[in-house]
C-alpha cells in the first residue's frame, strides 16, 4: 500500500536495517571504557560521528548525538539562550516552525523572555529582510527552519544567516526536514536534525553547535556528548542513522529529481481535477518529495480516512483531524485555506502508478465527501441588503459551505454575516474569499462566536 507521509517519518532505509543489525552485536558495550569491547564500540561510535559530521557539514567534535530532533531543539535552544544571557532575553522564531521550536520559545517567554514570531509570506517563506527588522542589541538566539515540514517550502536561510552574522546573533537551523536532501547553505551557528526524517531509525537527533559560539548545556552535568546529551549512547540506533543518512545522500540527485517530476504531477492533476482546491507553498522553491493542497466544503479527517480505505497514507494540516479543532499553524501564518488539507509527502522509491491511482481516485473521493456534508440550509434573516447565516455550534468545513450555498442570494455589493463560533472559520472564511473573488470586510464580536463579513463582488 502507498505509504505517502514520510515527512512525518521515512520508511526504514535498507542500510539502515543492515547496519542496526550489524552494530548490534558489537556496539553494546560502553564506549567509555578501555577494554577491548568498550573500545569497539568506541570505535563505531566515532565512525558514525564522522560520517554524520561530513554530511552536516561540521567538525565531528562540534556535532553530538541526542534521543531525538525535539531534544535536539530544546537543548540547542536552552544552551544557546543559557550562554547569551547577560546579551539579552530576547529571541526570534518564525511564525511556522516545528512546534518544538515554539514550545520552547513559549517556554522562554512564560520565564520572562521576549519572543518576536517573524510572519511568513502566503508561499510560507519568509524574508531575510523581516529578520533583519526583527534583531535587536538584546537578541539572543534566533532560530529558522531549513525548510516548512507542512508544505515543503524552503527557507532563505544562507541570507538569513548572513544578517545574524551581522547583528552578531546566532542563528538555530532546525534541518530536520532537509538534510536527507543536503546540507544547510549559509553560515549558521547551530543545527538540529532528526534520524527518522530521513529514513533512520527514531530516537536519534542531532546537535550541531559550531566553535566559537557560546553554549551552556543546562541541567545536571553529564560526561557524554560533550555535555550536550546526558546518558548511554544507543550506538546501534546512531550507526544506523548516520548509515542511512549517507547512503541517502549518495541517492539523492538522482531520487530528488524524480519525485520532483512526481510532485509536480500531483501539483498539477489536483487543479485540473477537482474543482475548488488551493495548491499551498512554493511552487519552486520547495523539497523534492512534498506537495500540499487544501479543498473547499471538504471534513479532513473524513477526506483522509477515505483515501486510508483506499490504500493511501497521507497527512493533514486540517482543523478537522485536529482534537483541539483549531487550524494548522503553518496553515494559519501563510493566510490559506485549512479545511480538507491533504500533505503528500512521498519516500524515495514511490512509483509512478501509486502516484496515478492517486490521482484517478481522488476527486472521487472529494465529491463523495462535498456530497456527504450537504448539509440543510441554515436559518437565515435578511436585513436590508444584508443576509445572516447561522452557523454557530458547526464545525469546519461547514461555515463555508453554508456561506458558498447563500452568497448567490444577495445582490452585489451586498453583505453575508456569517456566525460562527469555530476557530477555523476564522481563516477558511478570508481564504474562500480570496478564492472565489469576494471581498472578506472583517470580524466582529457576536452574543456567541463572530460574524464574519463578507461582501458579494461577483
Amino acid at each position: 500500500m502507498p505509504y505517502f507521509d514520510a515527512a512525518s517519518a521515512a520508511p526504514l532505509h535498507p542500510v539502515a536495517r543492515q547496519a542496526l543489525q550489524a552494530s548490534l552485536d558489537e556496539g553494546w558495550a560502553d564506549p567509555a571504557r578501555l577494554y577491548r569491547e568498550g573500545r569497539r564500540a568506541r570505535m563505531l561510535l566515532d565512525a558514525a560521528r564522522e560520517a554524520a559530521a561530513e554530511a552536516v557539514g561540521c567538525r565531528p567534535d562540534e556535532l553530538a548525538f541526542t534521543s531525538s530532533g525535539t531534544r535536539a531543539v530544546h537543548t540547542g535552544i536552552a544552551g544557546a539562550l543559557a550562554a547569551r544571557r547577560r546579551v539579552g532575553r530576547h529571541l526570534i522564531v518564525s511564525a511556522v516552525e516545528h512546534s518544538s521550536v515554539l514550545h520552547s520559545a513559549d517556554a522562554f517567554e512564560a520565564e520572562g523572555g521576549s519572543v518576536t514570531r517573524v510572519p511568513v509570506l502566503r508561499t510560507g517563506a519568509v524574508t531575510a529582510a523581516s529578520y533583519a527588522g526583527a534583531l535587536r542589541t538584546d537578541t539572543a538566539l534566533a532560530c529558522l527552519q531549513s525548510a516548512n515540514h507542512e508544505v515543503g517550502t524552503e527557507q532563505p536561510v544562507a541570507e538569513v544567516a548572513e544578517e545574524c552574522r551581522a547583528a552578531g546573533v546566532p542563528l538555530l537551523v532546525d534541518a530536520a526536514q532537509s538534510l536527507g536532501w543536503g546540507p544547510v547553505e549559509g553560515d549558521w551557528s547551530l543545527l538540529t536534525a532528526s534520524a527518522h526524517k530521513w529514513g533512520g531509525p527514531s530516537g536519534v537527533g542531532l546537535l550541531a553547535v559550531r566553535k566559537g559560539v557560546r553554549f551552556a548545556p543546562q541541567g545536571p552535568a553529564d560526561e557524554r556528548e560533550s555535555g550536550r546529551a546526558p546518558g548511554f549512547e544507543n550506538i546501534p540506533a546512531i550507526v544506523a542513522a548516520a548509515a542511512s543518512l549517507r547512503a541517502v545522500r549518495a541517492e539523492t540527485a538522482q531520487e530528488a529529481v524524480r519525485l520532483r517530476e512526481l510532485t509536480e504531477r500531483i501539483r498539477t492533476a489536483v487543479v485540473e481535477r477537482v474543482p475548488d482546491v488551493e495548491v499551498v507553498g512554493d511552487p519552486v522553491r520547495r523539497l523534492p518529495g512534498i506537495v500540499t493542497f487544501s479543498c473547499l466544503y471538504v471534513d479532513g479527517e473524513t477526506l483522509l480516512h477515505a483515501l486510508d480505505r483506499e490504500g493511501f497514507s497521507v497527512s493533514s494540516g486540517s482543523s478537522c483531524t485536529s482534537s483541539t479543532l483549531t487550524p494548522s499553524h503553518v496553515l494559519k501564518a501563510m493566510g490559506v485555506l485549512s479545511e480538507g488539507n491533504v500533505r503528500v509527502s512521498l519516500p524515495p522509491g514511490t512509483a509512478e502508478e501509486d502516484v496515478e491511482r492517486f490521482l484517478t481516485v481522488l476527486p472521487g473521493l472529494v465529491a463523495g465527501v462535498r456530497e456527504q456534508l450537504g448539509a440543510p440550509a441554515p436559518a437565515t434573516a435578511v436585513r436590508a441588503e444584508e443576509l445572516v447565516v447561522d452557523a454557530l455550534g458547526r464545525r469546519c468545513p461547514i461555515p463555508v459551505i453554508e456561506l458558498a450555498k447563500v452568497i448567490g442570494s444577495v445582490p452585489r455589493g451586498g453583505m453575508v454575516r456569517v456566525l460562527s463560533d469555530d476557530e477555523a472559520a476564522r481563516l477558511d472564511i478570508p481564504a474562500w474569499c480570496e478564492m472565489r473573488g469576494q471581498e472578506y470586510v472583517g470580524e466582529e464580536p457576536a452574543d456567541q462566536g463572530s460574524a464574519y463579513l463578507v461582501r458579494r463582488v461577483s
